[in-house]
Parts: structure tokens; C-alpha cells; sequence
């Protein structure tokens, strides 16, 4: 078949794929297209693919490895940007796409809806509910901002103006790429400085006023939880006093300004002087009127008390009347106490039996010796009398008899009676020795006397603070009662 002649030109695939690629990249140049982010892809290599759409249309993006960290943003699904590049094609699919090297946010109002999600992620986690009390007088002050620029000088002038502390600033960039990851590591820094350098004791982030874009690192999710997670109080002082940052949420303090800031972190000399004044005045005032009014009492209470010197003369003549009176009693006393002693030793039981006891022998000793001087008296009268009465032989015989069986009977049981009645003698001695109270002393027990000598019996008898005297087997004591308590009867029984 014979091929028709025509005008129209004939391409390859690939000749075509590379008219069209040179066609777009001499036509467009750069380009500034806006869209939102998606189908986002960051792949091993470093290079990152994504999409850009709108209500009707879709282009691929893509940003290369080495432009990445100078793009100003961070691609993420759903965020809606102005991407300026170059337009290309990709001739292996024959497709076109944008070759990105800046990223900007399309509008405050991406930005704002951008804001409002991620506060309102992180607002769920609790990472806004922490507010710690800043420290009065802080010694180290951390400061996270630019070297250069007004901020750090505001700071500096400030804190040395109210109360002059040791200021470590921490350099980062506070706008830009790679500002937030900076201004994070800064206060993860301050956070973990080794024990060798000065430990900050509050934190001040700041920088000064710019657009919304200009703040936008301060919003960034990586800088609101490194401010959460500080363990060091922290002051945010982002742009001015009518900006509003997500880390102004996560600090423990806001401040409108930088300047504001130093203010909050120490107080002012002056004003705690004044303070310090005031309140010793308010001291010493205290403290005077607690004077006068413990003396008014003082004086009131000492009106009350009796004269003490002439308590202590009344008390000393009162001492050496009763000593004179004591001295005069006690040989008296001790005289009476012994005559008594002596005259109950004479009327003891002990003593009588005693004393009859001899008696008995006495009486047993002078009948043994009497009876036979008796016998021979009789004896003697009845042998007179026999020479004078007629010889009644008989009857001589049978009285004689019965004289000398008489005799016999007086005679033979006298040493029984006289041992019998001993016997019962003892006997009577060791009873009446038994229940002597003397006795009943050597067996632990006490006689209490009054100290006049008389016997007590009862409790009642015994008077609170009453001296007494106790006697025991071998001595006594004199004792005061502190109580006298009647106890019941003991119910044993019997």
C-alpha cells in the first residue's frame, strides 16, 4: 500500500514526549500555582512528590532532594499553597508537572484554618493545660532568639535596668527554613545542659512583630511541644501584643512583647526595695504593738500577785517559828515516847507470864522442901499426943496407915502436877507469843500510830496530807498520806 504524501509531521513517542516537554518549559518558564497539597510522598532518596489541586484540576509536584530544606515550608497533606516553579514533563508517562522550589502560603486564611486544626489537635492531647508559678528572682535567664536585631538588646536593657542577672542566649532563626526545628532544639537544649554550666531557671522565647507568615515557625507543631515538655518555666513573647502563636498556649506565661517578657522574669530592685520597706515597717508596728500589749498584761497579771518579799518574810518567820516549836517538842516527845515504851513492855503478856512462871517455881521448890518438915511435925505431935491418950492400938494403927497412904498420895504425884502445870504453862506462853503483834510485824506487816502514838484502825481516820508513823519489826518511818481511799469489802465466799 502506497503511503499518502501529507503535511503533517510524523513523531516517535519519544520524539513527541520531547517536543512537548520543550514546549512547556519554553512556553511557562516560571510559574506561581496555587492548590492544595496531596497524595504527599517523601521517599527514601530525599526527594518528595505530591499533588496540587483545586475544584477541577490536578498537577503533579515535586521537590528535589537539595532544594527541600529551602522550599520556606513544610509540604503536608491538606495544606493550601502557592508553589513557584518550573513547568516540565515527565516523558516516560507523558505527564506534565511542576518542578517546585518555593512554597508559600496561600493567604491568612489557609494559614488560620492551618492554626485552628493543629491547636485544636494539640489543645486535645493536654499540652495547654500546664501553668507553672515563675520563679521570684531568677538567677540564669535562658533567651531563644535572634542574635541580631532589637529584641535581645530590649531583653538585655530591660533585666539589667530592674535586677541584673546572668542572661545564655541561645541563637537561632526565628523565621525561615528550618527556623522551627532550630528554635525546638534550642529549648530541648536549654533543657539538657550538662551540671558544669548555669542552669537557666526561666526561659524567655521571643521575637519581634511580623506578618503571619513571619510567625508561622512559632506555630509549627515540633516548637509548641518542645514548650510543653520543658521542664523550666517558660515566657513566650511572640511578635506584639495583638499577635497570638500556638507556643503562647504551651508557655507557662505570655508576654505581648520581648520587653514585657524581661519584666515578667525579674522583678524590679526598686519596687522590692520599696516592697522590703514596707513590709518591715509593717513589721516593726506589729511587733510594737505585741510589745505594749504583753507588757499591759504583764503589769496586770504582776497587779494581781501578792508582794513577794513580803510573802517570803511571812514564809521565813513562819519556817523558824515551827523549827523552834519542833525543837522544843521532839525531846519531849521522844521522852514521852519511851516512858510509854517502857510501861507497855511491863504489861506485856510475855513479861507476866514470865513472872508468874517464876512464882510457880518458886512455890513448887518451897513445897518440896516443907513436906517433909510437915511430915515429921505431925509425926513428932502424933507421938506426943500418943503418950498422953490411952493406946488405941487398933485404931493407932489403921489412922497411922491411912496417914502414911496420905502422904504417899501428896508425896508420889507432885513432880506430875508440877510438870503438867508447866507443860500448861508453855503452852499458854506460846499462844499469847503467837498472837502478839510483835509477832505479826516480823511477818512483813506494819502497825500505823499517829504521831502521838495511837493506834490506827480505819481509813477514815486518815486525812489527806496527815503525818503518820509506821512500825515495823525491826524500826519505823514517819510517812505522810498523800490519799486516804476506802476500799469495799472483800466478798471471798465462806
Amino acid at each position: 500500500m502506497s503511503e499518502t504524501p501529507t503535511n503533517t509531521p510524523e513523531f516517535t513517542v519519544s520524539e513527541l514526549a520531547g517536543a512537548v516537554k520543550r514546549t512547556l518549559e519554553g512556553s511557562f518558564g516560571r510559574v506561581r500555582v496555587r492548590g492544595e497539597i496531596t497524595e504527599f510522598k517523601a521517599y527514601a532518596s530525599g526527594h518528595q512528590y505530591f499533588a496540587l489541586k483545586d475544584e477541577s484540576a490536578k498537577i503533579r509536584g515535586i521537590i528535589w532532594k537539595g532544594v527541600v530544606s529551602r522550599v520556606g515550608l513544610k509540604a503536608e497533606n491538606g495544606l493550601e499553597v502557592i508553589a513557584t516553579g518550573r513547568i516540565t514533563s515527565y516523558p516516560e508517562r507523558s505527564e506534565y508537572q511542576l518542578i517546585v522550589e518555593k512554597l508559600e502560603y496561600a493567604g491568612a486564611g489557609a494559614l488560620l484554618a492551618r492554626i485552628e486544626a493543629l491547636k485544636a489537635k494539640l489543645q486535645s492531647e493536654g499540652l495547654f493545660a500546664r501553668r507553672r508559678t515563675l520563679p521570684l528572682l531568677p538567677r540564669v535567664i535562658g533567651v531563644v532568639t535572634s542574635a541580631q536585631g532589637a529584641v535581645l538588646q530590649d531583653i538585655k536593657t530591660t533585666i539589667a535596668r530592674r535586677f541584673p542577672r546572668l542572661i545564655l542566649l541561645w541563637p537561632v532563626p526565628v523565621q525561615g527554613d528550618g527556623a522551627p526545628e532550630k528554635i525546638a532544639a534550642a529549648i530541648t537544649g536549654f533543657n539538657s545542659l550538662p551540671s558544669t554550666f548555669p542552669q537557666p531557671e526561666v526561659l524567655i522565647v521571643a521575637r519581634g512583630g511580623g506578618s503571619l507568615e513571619d510567625l508561622m515557625a512559632f506555630n509549627e507543631e515540633i516548637v509548641v511541644r518542645a514548650a510543653a515538655s520543658s521542664r523550666i518555666p517558660l515566657i513566650s513573647a511572640v511578635g506584639h501584643e495583638t499577635d497570638t502563636t500556638l507556643i503562647d498556649f504551651a508557655s507557662d506565661r505570655r508576654a505581648p512583647t520581648p520587653t514585657a517578657a524581661a519584666e515578667m522574669a525579674v522583678p524590679a530592685r526598686l519596687e522590692l526595695l520599696a516592697d522590703l520597706a514596707q513590709r518591715a515597717a509593717r513589721l516593726e508596728g506589729a511587733m510594737a504593738r505585741h510589745t505594749t500589749q504583753a507588757a499591759a498584761s504583764l503589769e496586770r497579771t504582776a497587779a494581781k500577785l501578792p508582794d513577794l518579799p513580803t510573802m517570803l518574810n511571812t514564809a521565813r518567820q513562819r519556817l523558824d517559828d515551827r523549827t523552834e516549836r519542833h525543837a522544843l517538842a521532839l525531846p519531849n516527845y521522844m521522852s514521852n515516847r519511851r516512858a510509854r515504851l517502857d510501861r507497855l513492855t511491863l504489861r506485856h503478856p510475855r513479861e507476866i507470864l514470865v513472872g508468874l512462871k517464876g512464882q510457880v517455881d518458886l512455890l513448887g521448890h518451897r513445897l518440896t522442901i516443907a513436906l517433909p518438915n510437915l511430915l515429921r511435925v505431925a509425926q513428932r505431935r502424933l507421938d506426943s499426943t500418943s503418950h498422953r491418950l490411952p493406946l488405941p492400938t487398933g485404931e493407932i494403927q489403921k489412922r497411922q496407915s491411912a496417914l502414911i497412904l496420905a502422904a504417899h498420895r501428896l508425896h508420889a504425884p507432885l513432880p506430875a502436877r508440877l510438870k503438867e502445870s508447866s507443860i500448861r504453862l508453855y503452852n499458854a506462853t506460846a499462844r499469847l507469843e503467837s498472837a502478839s503483834y510483835e509477832r505479826v510485824l516480823a511477818r512483813g506487816f506494819a502497825l500505823v500510830t499517829t504521831t502521838r502514838g495511837t493506834p490506827v484502825t480505819s481509813v477514815a481516820a486518815v486525812k489527806p496530807g496527815a503525818s503518820l508513823q509506821l512500825r515495823f519489826a525491826d524500826g519505823k518511818a514517819d510517812v505522810k498520806a498523800n490519799s486516804a481511799t476506802k476500799t469495799a469489802q472483800l466478798d471471798l465466799g465462806l
